[in-house]
């Protein structure tokens, strides 16, 4: 074996990048930055992507937030975080109108990375939002009533936001897109991967219209990518031909150590911090974090209950 080989090549990247990553800081966002982790196509690494670019900023010395909004609360598993019926959780935040931070719970691996956990109640949520006042606004002005308290209690600000929503625009994925600022879409290195992404831009360009002026795609992620594939490679090169700017260098790779991982309860960064997929991940993060040194509205200081369409000019910015 010599260094043309695909499995020496791989073997060589690999090495930089643990080189260059571990044990590197990121630098923090000027505000809190909140995502939106969309797709309306099943499979593509929302969840993955949700709970692994977490991590890595968390583990690079930042404080993160995932909120788990997809009844099936795989992300709540992947962080290891309980989320069995009775644990305080996304649906209370949004039906019963409990502060967000009795339903945030702390990693017990990685410290600053802390998840609001989906439980099976999430799953009839959709109906429930249906008669309530606000119904699209409610989980934005939870997480802006949080960051307001954690601001005015002195403690440490929180850097990122992610939210993890299910592959559909009903009311949960609908309160996800209202409280965030910026978008990412995974997308999958594999046939159809463009299929539905118009509509999914359009219906992202009516929230903008309706609900939330300043929701922009911020990311494009490139996940499942096989390099050894004329496929993957005409994909990749097509969404790159497409979303110039959005797309980061980055693309996660097919790995078995990142399908392996929520099994144990665990991120790919904490099952095998030193593997293709683990390091990947931790390029994708600061690609972001590099991306965000700039200004952006800091959602602590947002209006709390601003009903639907009623933002002021400064959330317009």
């Amino acid at each position: 074996m010599d260094d043309t080989t695909p499995l020496a090549a791989q073997l060589a990247e690999d090495a930089r990048r643990r080189i260059e990553l571990t044990g590197q800081k990121f630098p923090p966002p000027l505000q809190t930055r909140v995502f939106t982790v969309a797709n309306q196509k099943g499979g593509v690494g929302k969840t993955t992507t949700s709970v692994n670019l977490a991590a890595a900023l968390a583990q690079s010395g930042l404080r993160v937030l995932v909120i788990d909004n997809d009844p099936q609360g795989n992300a709540s598993t992947a962080l290891g975080i309980e989320h069995h019926a009775g644990v305080p959780s996304t649906y209370d935040v949004l039906i019963n109108d409990m502060p967000l931070e009795e339903a945030i719970q702390e990693s017990d691996v990685i410290p600053g990375l802390y998840c609001a956990p989906a439980t099976i109640d999430l799953s009839g949520a959709e109906i429930e939002l249906v008669s309530l006042v606000a119904r699209e606004n409610r989980l934005r002005n939870a997480l802006a009533t949080y960051l307001k308290a954690r601001s005015r209690r002195g403690e440490p600000r929180i850097d990122y936001v992610f939210v993890d929503c299910p592959p559909s625009l009903g009311l949960l994925t609908v309160n996800a897109f209202v409280t965030a600022r910026e978008v990412i879409i995974p997308i999958q290195c594999e046939y159809y991967a463009l299929e539905g992404l118009s509509q999914l831009l359009n219906n992202i360009n009516l929230i903008r219209s309706h609900l939330n002026p300043a929701l922009h795609v911020s990311t494009i992620l490139l996940t499942m990518y096989d390099a050894r594939t004329n496929l993957a490679q005409q994909v990749a090169e097509e969404v790159r031909e497409h979303f110039p700017d959005q797309t980061l260098r980055t693309a996660i790779p097919r790995s078995v150590r990142i399908s392996e991982a929520p099994s144990y309860g665990q991120t790919v960064l904490t099952y095998d911090g030193g593997s293709t997929g683990a390091l990947a991940y931790l390029e994708a993060a600061r690609e972001i974090a590099q991306r965000g040194l700039q200004p952006l509205e800091d959602y602590a200081h947002a209006g709390t209950h601003q009903s639907a369409g009623a933002r002021t000019e400064g959330d317009q910015g």
